[in-house]
């Protein structure tokens, strides 16, 4: 995945992307450089290198292995990212913040993050995406811990417009589900990271049975990245507390929001028509029976109010817990005509009146 150079919006993604490919005090460097409010085109390269406690060609290394020609290309892109209005939206978390304060930033820090991901978003791999998930026989979706709920969530969107798809975040059933697809199929990976193991192994065995694959990560040169066919890509400014993953995975949904009216914009009508097959139905008057049944399977008379059953003084109303409702209302009306269920013949049990005498069987 390449990035547009001329588009001041993806230095930032750019620069992050590049990061996990940095030694660690690279990756200090770096963080002090991005840190520094009053960084801009006049900011000197012995300046820089005198903060950072490095030298001035560490300085230049550091800028190439970013993806710019040296140091001066490096300065002068991020001087323009740092003058975009949306780079002030993200603000670091601070022990002093008020939970008002803490909301507003942690709002400002998604915005931003969807802000970022639309400008690197390729239209083109959205597109190949959408076809591929419209057109395939079967839809495998791999991902572990937090990077399962978002493919948990793809699944329920495409099942309402009739799309199947099956999830696994297991190794094991990973492995198992990429062994049994071919061609036709597609696999759909999520890691934030694009290093998890576990869903990198599963791409690279259902590719190698002849299924197309596609990758949602938040690193474009990422391990996952390297192996699919498609690659989607999130961005997002981490923080100390936060971290990336939180405003990630808000990109993440929106961008297979985005893929989801992508595939049912390729068949509207079927899509309409499968939605409108599975939205819940209003509450209807039967009329084989003269009753109308509500949602928990009982019943109330055509025009009237339901029967009137008692239990210790007290109408017994409809109980939201379906069949164990119904058993309730079914006792409590067996008590009132003073019959016991389940016994011998049909008959009723013992009752005792207030002087004490024993009734007939």
């Amino acid at each position: 995945m390449s990035l547009p150079l001329g588009d001041p919006r993806t230095i930032g993604p750019r620069i992050r992307m590049m990061m996990p490919h940095l030694t660690p005090l690279e990756g200090r460097v770096v963080d002090m450089i991005l840190g520094r409010r009053d960084f801009g085109e006049t900011t000197s390269l012995k300046a820089v290198a005198e903060d950072a406690g490095v030298s001035e060609a560490m300085i230049v290394k550091i800028a190439k292995k970013l993806g710019f020609d040296g140091f001066k290309d490096f300065r002068a892109g991020l001087a323009g990212y740092n003058r975009l209005p949306t780079t002030e939206l993200h603000e670091e978390l601070s022990p002093d913040d008020t939970d008002a304060e803490i909301a507003r930033k942690v709002f400002r820090t998604s915005v931003h993050a969807l802000e970022e991901t639309l400008a690197i978003l390729d239209p083109e791999a959205l597109e190949r995406a959408a076809d591929l998930i419209f057109g395939a026989r079967q839809r495998d979706l791999y991902g572990v811990g937090g990077s399962a709920q978002i493919a948990r969530d793809v699944a329920h969107k495409l099942l309402r417009i009739g799309v199947r798809t099956s999830v696994f975040d297991d190794t094991h059933m990973m492995l198992m589900s990429a062994s049994l697809l071919g061609e036709g199929d597609v696999a759909i990976a999520f890691s934030h990271s694009g290093a998890s193991t576990a869903v990198i192994e599963a791409v690279e065995l259902a590719r190698r049975r002849g299924a197309r694959t596609i990758a949602l990560t938040n690193y474009a040169t990422s391990p996952l990245a390297s192996v699919a066919d498609v690659v989607l890509c999130s961005t997002a400014q981490g923080s100390p507390l936060l971290g990336e993953n939180a405003a990630a995975r808000i990109a993440q949904l929106i961008i297979f929001d985005a893929v989801f009216a992508a595939v049912a914009r390729r068949d509207l009508k079927a899509a309409a028509r499968r939605r409108s097959a599975i939205s819940p139905r209003p509450w209807v008057p039967s009329p084989a029976s003269g009753a109308a049944h509500d949602c928990f399977g009982s019943s109330r008379r055509r025009g009237g109010r339901q029967p009137s059953l008692r239990h210790h003084g007290r109408r017994a109303g409809p109980s939201p817990q379906g069949r164990d409702g119904h058993r309730f209302r079914l006792a409590a009306e067996i008590r009132r005509q003073g019959r016991q269920p389940g016994g011998r013949g049909g008959e009723g049990r013992r009752r005792c009146t207030h002087g004490g005498r024993r009734g007939r069987r």
